[in-house]
């Protein structure tokens, strides 16, 4: 019978391990982009006087980058992410900024509802824009032409403007709320979008004679923020915890709706990845910032979020540098979080034998000696090197240690293992015993032939663990089972009989725990219907 019962059963040179596994354990999985994103090394570059409400990289490299706070607009080198100059000429919070295609210019609105361009080099206002009742939220310079821009303001109106005549061309009318963002189409200089806060986008034509917008959707939340992809037929509207992307060629249809954040989406922009190489080289995605403190990554492309970086505070605006070198975000309490991404390769530079960087030119190498086969290092040559990036890795098992149940399982003494398993006092290695002798279909035969110390040992273990989530499902239906076959037993035993009452005790409380939980969960349900209909 012993040869029978072993050739049905498979021989373990592993260890068991339980199956019920816990939520909280769960490994996660390192993609590629992760790693990609995560190569941005998040430094706390500045602090700056208040919240940050808008950051803009220059189109010309070395693309530096403007960020607007309290009444000041601070420009940063690129390169070394430290302020490089600032522009202070504002009578109130300055809300926006945009750079003209040549990065000469820089353009930005405030709360007292002017708009001014000035020189980036001397910092001086060439233009003021004065038009705008109420505050200016959104200014923005068309993708390549350097004489116009348009802006957006809590008066409801987009204005399209002539900056070297200081006039404004045209005056579009349709939204009934703050108008809040904007985007220009990279298609064209002579369309671009608004959102507002009247949950609508509007994308807008000046080359149309109507002040008529030529396609309106409705995103269902105010609009924090809108922008173009790419393309140019497709744009990504966020309002509320929601990023939401939209077919404009299609007539504005609704392409995918992305609800990851658990507070307001403030700023979005667009990242090229890849810089020409790699598994997603070339490629776009979609950053957006919340009040939740989480940056996410979506790639549109496949409709899913390819990664989330968390930090320590709300954040209020985001941009990525034309060269994807460089992300900056901004958050509340003006913080401002910049980090470049680490290059793998240097470029200009060669690593010596002795690991130090050289400039290209002749480099005096030591000669090698000719190995052959007369030699002991001939037969050890290439064991010491290092593998190189693509190199298939063949590695050497690791020996296996185990445990002794698990050599107890492996030579089929099965009531041996359960013992051993519940001396040690593991319950993960105890259940995962249990498990495993299910699965050979053994349990209930090493139950029946346990003595009455060993018996005592399996009833105590059920009473400490039965009523634990992670365990009940298999030890409650055991429990069952050991008082329906060792009835007589027990019945026998006041120290078994005593664990029999503690059991029942322990199942009893657990009960009336979940009760009480059942109660409460019908008593706040209800309550949070009605937060969700507000």
């Amino acid at each position: 019978m012993a040869v029978d019962e072993r050739s049905e059963a498979i021989v373990k040179t592993f260890p068991v391990k339980p199956k019920l596994k816990s939520t909280t354990n769960k490994s996660k999985t390192t993609t590629p982009e992760s790693k990609y994103w995560k190569s941005f090394k998040s430094n706390q570059t500045q602090t700056l006087i208040s919240s940050i409400t808008s950051l803009s990289f220059s189109p010309i490299s070395p693309h530096d980058f403007a960020a607007t706070h309290s009444a000041t607009v601070t420009i940063f080198n690129s390169q070394t992410l430290e302020p490089k100059s600032t522009i202070a000429s504002f009578k109130d919070i300055a809300t926006s900024a945009s750079y003209r295609s040549d990065g000469q210019l820089l353009a930005a609105g405030s709360l007292s509802g002017q708009i001014q361009v000035f020189n980036v080099k001397k910092r001086s206002a060439l233009r003021r824009l004065r038009g705008h009742s109420r505050p200016v939220h959104f200014v923005s310079y068309p993708r390549v032409d350097k004489l116009h821009l348009y802006s957006g303001g809590d008066d409801s109106i987009v204005k399209y403007w002539d900056v070297s005549t200081e006039t404004a061309v045209s005056n579009l009318y349709g939204h009934k709320d703050y108008v809040r963002c904007g985007d220009g189409s990279p298609a064209s200089d002579d369309m671009f979008v608004t959102g507002s806060y009247d949950h609508t986008v509007r994308v807008w034509d000046v080359r149309v004679s109507s002040n008529g917008s030529l396609l309106d959707v409705n995103h269902g939340a105010p609009i924090e923020d809108v922008i173009y992809l790419p393309s140019g037929g497709l744009i990504a509207t966020a309002g509320g915890n929601t990023v939401k992307i939209w077919d404009v060629i299609g007539g504005g249809k609704l392409l995918y709706s992305m609800e990851s954040h658990n507070k307001t989406v403030t700023s979005l922009c667009v990242a090229k990845i890849g810089e020409g190489k790699g598994d997603f080289a070339n490629q776009y995605r979609i950053l957006s910032v919340s009040l939740d403190g989480y940056m996410k990554v979506f790639d549109y492309s496949k409709l899913k979020i390819t990664s989330s970086i968390r930090f320590p505070s709300s954040l209020m605006s985001v941009a990525f540098s034309p060269d994807g070198s460089t992300r900056v975000i901004g958050s509340s309490n003006g913080v401002l979080y910049a980090g470049k991404r680490k290059k793998e390769d240097n470029l200009g530079l060669v690593k010596s034998e002795w690991g130090k960087y050289v400039g290209f030119g002749a480099i005096d190498e030591p000669e090698k000696r000719v190995l052959r086969p007369s030699y002991f290092r001939y037969f050890r040559r290439g064991q010491s090197e290092k593998p190189s990036k693509g190199d298939y890795l063949i590695m050497r098992p690791k020996k296996v240690k185990l445990a002794e149940h698990d050599k107890l399982l492996k030579k089929f003494h099965h009531n041996e293992a359960l013992v051993s398993a519940l001396k040690a006092k593991n319950p993960e290695n105890v259940v995962a015993v249990m498990e495993e002798l299910v699965s050979r279909k053994k349990l209930l035969k090493c139950v029946s032939n346990l003595g009455v110390d060993e018996l005592g040992l399996l009833l105590s273990f059920l009473q400490r663990y039965s009523t634990m989530p992670r365990y009940a499902g298999i030890l409650i239906a055991l429990a069952k089972k050991v008082v329906e076959n060792r009835i007589d037993d027990i019945n026998g035993s006041d120290e078994l009989k005593g664990y029999i009452r503690n059991l029942k005790r322990s199942i009893v409380e657990e009960i009336t725990i979940q009760q009480s939980l059942v109660e409460i969960q019908g008593m706040i349900s209800p309550l949070l219907k009605i937060a969700g209909r507000r």
